[in-house]
């Protein structure tokens, strides 16, 4: 069986390593620095790493995710 995602607008904004204070702003306050210039993101998973060029993600129950910008590229187009 196979199935697609159903069309969904999501909210993102892509770490620059420049611009923490507002990937802090946009994760609500629980995206932190972390050593080596990198951010670690509170996930439903557990703690993520988000370097910069990544995208971090508002996902649709209001929890963040980092993606890789090259998947980021490949599932996403702006509206």
């Amino acid at each position: 069986m196979q199935f697609r995602s159903k069309p969904v607008t999501i909210e993102a904004i892509q770490f620059t390593g420049k611009n923490v204070e507002e990937i802090f702003a946009f994760t609500e306050g629980k995206a932190y620095p972390v050593p080596g210039g990198n951010m670690a993101i509170p996930t439903p998973e557990g703690t993520m790493t988000a370097s910069p060029r990544d995208w971090i993600i508002k996902g649709l129950i209001g929890e963040f995710y980092p993606c890789k910008p090259d998947v980021f590229a490949a599932k996403y187009e702006a509206v």
